[in-house]
């Protein structure tokens, strides 16, 4: 029996548009990617998938994504978060754990209301449940020991934590409290972690940021792996949709021209996608 799984990459706000425009372009195409066995999300990705892997129709979450913010806040990454990130890319690449304990500090000196950012991240979810029909892996990096976490249906964490911890970006937005740890953006391990979904036949990656950074892999290093036992197809933003996403893909304002990117560049990768998907 094939086994097919969906990871979907983080990538802030514009990223959670341009992947549901890609979603419903293809989806217009016939190309259903919710039909995977196995949903992996990542920061953005996350609530992307906690949708996608209830089934929920790609076009009207793309439309969603026009409307306009209403008045919801930009996140930042001031100077001195970006210095931050790139010291603590300085431990080296052979010592991932003790880069992401790095990232964790920066994320634990992170302002804001944990209440207040989880009810935004409820906001964007019309569903609160963990999925029944598929699998759907959520990614997290715990704040203080570096260590990867994946929550899932049996993890016993409600879902609306789960991915309010994996969109927490270090600097940004304060860590989020589960079982008395406080967790990050899943982000902080890797943009996609798409090695999640080894040991399936057909893999669609869908990474709105592709490049890696210190010792976190890039989108291009796990293609790289997978295709030992996968067939795999990997989509990214073209010029175009990287141009409308802006200097800062944690702006509201630059939500719904990503998700007419996405729509617009799904035409394009429609017959790599089927070649991978099709049964």
């Amino acid at each position: 029996m094939t086994r097919r799984a969906l990871v979907l990459g983080g990538g802030g706000i514009t990223g959670i548009a341009w992947e549901w425009g890609i979603l419903a372009g293809l989806a217009e195409a016939g190309i259903a990617l919710s039909d995977a066995d196995l949903v992996v999300g990542t920061s953005a990705g996350s609530v992307v998938g906690a949708q996608v892997a209830h089934g929920l129709a790609p076009a009207d979450r793309y439309e969603a994504q026009l409307a306009p913010p209403d008045g919801e806040l930009a996140g930042t990454f001031g100077t001195g978060t970006i210095v931050r990130y790139g010291l603590a890319m300085l431990v080296g690449s052979s010592a991932p754990r003790a880069v992401r304990q790095r990232i964790g500090r920066l994320s634990l000196r992170s302002n804001g209301d944990e209440a207040v950012r989880v009810a935004v991240i409820d906001s964007r979810l019309p569903v609160k449940e963990w999925p029944s029909e598929r699998a759907l892996r959520v990614t997290a990096v715990d704040a203080e020991s570096g260590e990867f976490r994946v929550f899932d249906r049996d993890s016993g964490v409600s879902l609306v934590r789960a991915v309010a911890a994996s969109c927490a970006v270090p600097g940004v937005w304060p860590p989020v409290t589960i079982d008395g740890r406080r967790y990050m953006d899943g982000g902080a391990r890797s943009g996609t972690n798409a090695d999640l979904a080894a040991g399936y036949d057909k893999v669609v990656l869908l990474a709105p940021l592709v490049r890696g950074f210190g010792p976190m892999p890039g989108a291009a290093a796990h293609v790289e792996r997978l295709r030992r036992e996968s067939t795999v197809a990997l989509v990214s933003p073209d010029p175009e949709a990287l141009r409308t996403f802006g200097r800062n893909v944690l702006d509201p304002a630059k939500r719904a021209d990503a998700a007419r990117a996405g729509l617009r560049q799904a035409a394009s990768v429609v017959s790599a996608v089927r070649e991978v998907w099709s049964e």
